[in-house]
């Protein structure tokens, strides 16, 4: 239900971090409309097969992006448990992750965001999502093959 300003939040009972959490939240789900609310509580009620279903058909997706990207050279350390991104070292490849993550798009037509957005720990890396089907990630693996042996 991504981008229905629709969500919830667990904390631990202190006091001053669920008033910040409240006024937090109330920017990002304030004008959920009834719907939107009822569709929730459905989803939450009634959805745990698709959410299986989604889950396995990600991880399938994340073990095969992982394999490539490793294949390929790139070292992942930390393997993603959760979202649908991958963080891939590429420092052996450049120490600029916005001119490599660039040239990528524009020379293998493939999509990655530089690690420096992310902040200066992750200079050199990129992030790789697998939001995407299968025949796309390998498409898209095919690609970085392409362009890094031409390197």
């Amino acid at each position: 239900m991504t981008g229905w300003r629709l969500g919830y939040l667990i904390l631990p009972p202190d006091k001053d971090l669920i008033r910040t959490m409240m006024v937090l939240t109330q920017n990002f789900m304030i004008s959920t409309t009834a719907a939107v609310q009822k569709a929730g509580v459905a989803a939450l009620k009634h959805s745990w097969p698709e959410v299986e279903t989604m889950r396995q058909t990600y991880d399938k997706r994340r073990k095969v992006l992982l394999a490539g990207l490793r294949r390929l050279g790139l070292d992942v350390k930390v393997e993603p448990t959760g979202a649908f991104y991958i963080l891939a070292n590429a420092r052996h490849l450049s120490h600029n992750s916005y001119d490599l993550a660039m040239d990528i798009l524009e020379i293998a037509g493939v999509g990655t965001d530089p690690g420096i957005d992310f902040g200066a720990g992750a200079e050199g890396f990129l992030r790789f999502s697998y939001a995407n089907s299968l025949e796309n990630i390998e498409e898209a693996l095919d690609r970085l093959g392409k362009y890094l042996a031409a390197r």
